[in-house]
């Protein structure tokens, strides 16, 4: 059974309440899923589940963005929730961070639901502040400004808070109880989750000159040898080929001959 202590509820509500203020403020990117599940998962001990839960659930965000009055999933929630579920679930192994992930899609639905709300609540905020605009008083502004975020970090602190207070037991014997067709299911589906990330990011980033290169890597991530930081390596340098080489083409090959930084040369050009 995975109790958690009182220590480390309080830090999860915590990382919670910053991964709400960062929905909106983007300074920090709390919000983003490999943040909030790896501090999760740190504060709670299981870091290594939690960085697997948070990259898995990356991927799937990337795709996500706010166009024109379409509001986005709510990361956040998502994150938290599905990391807190995870961990009072006890199952730590890639099954267990299945489950998990494959919990965002409809954990993000209902954080997209919450900040619907808030917006709407922090309209008459805006109001109350213009009125205090233009009485001057800007003491009243900058109230008005921290309610709404407080209200923002609330919006998936309170969540937290409550799966929090679920027993463990009760968490892992409605896992217990699931049927085998149903817990397959969810490990397909959350299999196609990561899969449905990766389209979403190649759709967006999708032209001619990308597909070469998106065809290199699929063809190099085969190569059992290369690990990660080899593959890193080899995109940069392909990058910073393909930019000289373009430069090249767009000037006639005129290069700053004299330089001796020519990494920086590629870069101030481009």
């Amino acid at each position: 059974m995975t109790d958690i202590s009182i220590i480390s509820m309080i830090l999860v509500v915590i990382v919670a309440f910053f991964a709400g203020l960062e929905g909106i403020l983007d300074q920090f990117q709390f919000h983003q899923p490999l943040v909030a599940c790896t501090l999760i998962g740190l504060v709670t001990g299981h870091l290594e589940a939690g960085i697997m839960l948070g990259g898995t659930l990356q991927m799937l965000a990337l795709g996500w963005a706010n166009i024109g009055a379409a509001v986005a999933p709510d990361a956040a929630l998502a994150s938290v929730a599905a990391a807190i579920i995870m961990v009072k679930g006890g199952d730590f192994t890639p099954k267990g961070v299945t489950f998990a992930y494959s919990t965002a899609i409809p954990l993000a639905v209902a954080g997209l639901f919450l900040t619907m709300i808030v917006r709407t609540v922090s309209t008459a905020l805006v109001h109350a502040g213009d009125k205090a605009a233009a009485e001057g008083n800007f003491a009243a502004i900058e109230r008005f400004h921290f309610i709404a975020l407080l209200l923002q970090g609330l919006r998936i602190a309170i969540p937290a808070a409550l799966l929090l207070a679920i027993p463990s037991s009760a968490v892992q014997a409605i896992l217990s109880k699931m049927p085998e067709w149903l817990n397959g299911g969810m490990q397909v589906g959350g299999a196609m989750v990561v899969a449905v990330g990766y389209a979403m990011v190649i759709n967006m980033m999708a032209t001619r000159e990308v597909w070469p290169f998106f065809a290199l890597g699929f063809a190099l991530a085969a190569v059992s040898q290369l690990t990660l930081i080899a593959m890193g390596t080899i995109g940069v340098a392909i990058a910073f080929i393909y930019i000289n080489l373009s430069k090249k083409g767009g000037n006639g090959g005129s290069t700053n001959a004299g330089s001796t930084d020519p990494i920086g040369d590629i870069l101030e050009d481009y």
